[in-house]
């Protein structure tokens, strides 16, 4: 008799902690409200044990089922997937106490400095992702920095995403809003796709939409991304390069730069190509935390100045609706090292990059620039069937002068002066230690296209118009060794003359208007 009922005993308990067992992974799926995660409490431990859960098991789906859940950091492990349920919202904490910093890792950052931070966080994971048809809101709207302060410009305010040398990363589906800085940053990460996400960042400073850095094999695609800073960006905060990146049929807005590679280039750009993209107006109506141009300041931005190498890029096919600037491209020595320990960058590189099917329409004034400087030229620029209509407006000699933009030129919260231009080239400073960005130089003296310091460029079926008309030159070019105009439109209802000043070689149509200043 205690023989049977000891064995009554230990099957009831087999069969208890079967049905535990089930409850909590029902092929491989592991629900966080099994783990205790309710929508009262911050469930950042219930979120974590589910996924140390599926982690021990070799890996599985970590489900958060609709509901608003708080959390602190989040760790995701290898083999796991984050799923998001339709009407899931997954709400960072409040509370600093719920985001540990967490030290500098192996793979050094400009942005390392003091620690890291974020809701969703990984390093050195394998095979990880994030689905589904929910919501990541970083409730970042007025967050401050951390009471103890932190080095570097997030003052340890929280990513949204932060995944760092991670391998085989797949995100799609969700939605991401308010973070308190970057909203999703890879950092050092090896073969990702984001696909169908959407973006909504108006909530603080710093609040990029998607910033891929020093990574390889990258796909973005098909998502709408609105952020009050940068929209899409490329970086190179460290030594390894961005390469092999695609950014495809995307939906980009921005109060800032709508699709840029930089500022940061230290391990520089290779093989990216940027096509069928749609760069717009940003929808929000609230009030801007960066004070820039509600439309925003570029759509396409391509600079190198931290060093690095930059070739290979490739923009095919994108119309630009309004910004100030449709194409910026930049080589300068602002020369900032990713690490203090780091040697002080040489003047980078930027070569081999093809720019074509670009329409843009409404924007501002301006005006598109390729820059580099006078110690190291851009190489070999390439733009086919571009289309380009600003505003225009300008009244003849309403010039700016150095006077008025003296001690603010790299302030964006001052007067842009929309009415006034520069009246000769020769007023354009090479500025190349400072910010690389068109707000620096405001109206150009030309409205179409602005080009200096650069070995070979060729220009195939260009148009260049203005809405109303404009006393300045559709295109200026300084200091090009070479330099090729065929299929020129400009003039409709501005001036058409194109202005030279130090082009050794210029091949160009004979029907094209040009002036060489001496």
């Amino acid at each position: 008799m205690k023989r049977q009922f000891l064995l009554f005993i230990f099957i009831t308990c087999a069969v208890v902690t079967n049905v535990q067992s089930a409850n909590q992974s029902i092929n491989g799926t592991y629900n966080i409200l099994n783990y205790g995660a309710d929508t009262l409490n911050v469930c950042t431990q219930a979120i974590n044990n589910a996924i140390e859960s599926a982690y021990r098991n070799g890996g599985g789906k970590v489900i958060i089922p609709a509901g608003r859940f708080r959390s602190g950091t989040i760790f995701l492990k290898d083999n796991i997937e984050l799923h998001l349920s339709g009407g899931a919202i997954l709400e960072a904490s409040d509370d600093y106490s719920d985001f540990p910093l967490i030290p500098p890792t192996t793979y050094r950052s400009l942005k390392d400095a003091g620690g890291w931070s974020a809701l969703i966080y990984a390093e050195k994971a394998n095979h990880i992702s994030i689905t589904g048809k929910g919501t990541i809101d970083g409730k970042g709207k007025g967050r401050k920095g951390r009471v103890q302060g932190v080095a570097g410009d997030c003052n340890g305010r929280p990513r949204n995403i932060l995944l760092i040398s991670c391998k085989n990363v797949s995100v799609s589906g969700v939605t991401m809003l308010n973070s308190a800085i970057w909203n999703q940053h890879y950092l050092d990460c090896e073969d990702v796709t984001v696909t169908d996400i959407r973006v909504f960042n108006h909530a603080n400073g710093n609040n990029d939409g998607i910033d891929i850095d020093g990574c390889r094999r990258f796909i973005l695609s098909d998502s709408v991304i609105d952020s009050d800073d940068d929209g899409i960006v490329l970086k190179s905060t460290g030594i390894a390069p961005c390469a092999d990146i695609v950014i495809t049929n995307c939906i980009v807005s921005s109060f800032a730069n709508a699709i840029k590679c930089g500022t940061e280039s230290t391990g520089g750009f290779r093989n990216i190509l940027i096509s069928d993209c749609v760069v717009k107006p940003s929808r929000s109506e609230g009030e801007r935390v960066i004070k820039s141009t509600p439309t925003g300041i570029t759509a396409i931005s391509l600079e190198v100045v931290d060093g690095g190498v930059m070739e290979g890029v490739t923009v095919n096919n994108i119309l630009i609706e309004g910004t100030e600037c449709p194409l910026y491209i930049r080589l300068a020595n602002r020369g900032r090292k990713h690490i203090s320990s780091a040697p002080i960058p040489p003047i980078g590189v930027m070569r081999n990059i093809q720019i074509s099917n670009i329409t843009a329409y409404g924007t501002g004034n301006f005006c598109s620039s390729i820059t580099g400087i006078p110690e190291r030229k851009i190489e070999n620029i390439y733009l086919n069937n571009i289309r380009f209509v600003n505003k225009g407006g300008l009244a003849k000699g309403n010039f700016l002068t150095k006077e008025l933009v003296e001690g603010v030129r790299h302030d964006m919260a001052k007067s842009m002066y929309p009415d006034k231009y520069w009246a000769s080239f020769k007023d354009i400073i090479e500025d190349e230690k400072g910010y690389p960005q068109p707000t620096v130089w405001r109206n150009l003296p030309s409205y179409g296209l602005f080009i200096r310091n650069v070995e070979t460029l060729e220009l195939s079926n260009g148009t260049f118009t203005s809405k109303k008309p404009e006393p300045r030159n559709p295109i200026i070019a300084v200091n090009v060794d070479k330099l090729y105009l065929h299929q020129i439109n400009a003039g409709q209802n501005s001036s058409s003359e194109v202005l030279l000043h130090k082009v050794p070689d210029i091949d160009a149509d004979p029907s094209l208007k040009v002036r060489i200043e001496q």
